[in-house]
């Protein structure tokens, strides 16, 4: 069935904020005496901050998430690209009548500054953030929400991501999902999760809509 609806995860998916993340964990921690390897934060990236910043240090997750955000949004700008094929693969899905969604796990400032500097603001007609949900992904509510903005059918929405829990939660809200091989955590970890297409690159996408 042709795909008219694209939902896409923001960071790691649409935008490179891999080592933005690293940084303000990185700081984070330090100031709070802890220490992790990269590979060890690699695995903080995807679900939301308060979860990882929870398990981590419950007593002291509150301010650590005011010293993460802090140095984050200080630093967005100087770390922040778009991925190759971005903006022309998403320029080309809008020329053609594709619904337009994101679906992230950041708070709302923090989408609208990614989205803004690589200037993708403006192709989205659902912006569904945390601060949108009671629950977040894998939980399939996010993904609902962004449905019922769109008035979309969910046999024909494809949701996109670079975690599992972008293609658990696509998987629980009954649509279609894609894989990005550009994850950070590595294609192979995503193949796992049985999405129903795996992106090789962005241009991907503008040849499973024709299918």
């Amino acid at each position: 069935m042709n795909i008219h609806t694209i939902l896409f995860d923001l960071d790691g998916t649409l935008i490179d904020t891999n080592e933005l993340i690293f940084a303000s964990f990185d700081h984070t921690f330090k100031q709070y005496n802890l220490s992790f390897t990269r590979e060890e934060l690699a695995e903080f990236n995807g679900p939301p901050l308060i979860e990882t910043l929870k398990k981590i240090d419950p007593v002291r997750a509150e301010n650590m998430i005011a010293t993460y955000r802090e140095h984050n949004h200080a630093n967005h700008d100087k770390y922040v690209t778009a991925f190759p094929q971005v903006t022309d693969t998403i320029y080309q899905l809008k020329s053609k009548g594709i619904k337009l969604g994101i679906v992230s796990t950041k708070m709302s400032e923090a989408v609208k500054m990614g989205l803004a500097l690589t200037e993708l603001d403006t192709f989205f007609e659902s912006v569904i953030t945390l601060d949108d949900v009671t629950q977040a992904k894998p939980h399939p509510e996010p993904i609902w929400k962004a449905l019922e903005d769109l008035q979309a059918d969910p046999a024909t929405t494809l949701m996109v991501g670079d975690n599992h829990h972008d293609i658990e939660a696509g998987q629980n809200a009954h649509v279609q999902t894609a894989g990005v091989a550009w994850s950070q955590k590595g294609k192979e970890r995503l193949l796992e999760y049985d999405p129903t297409y795996m992106l090789e690159e962005m241009h991907d996408l503008l040849k499973i809509i024709e299918v």
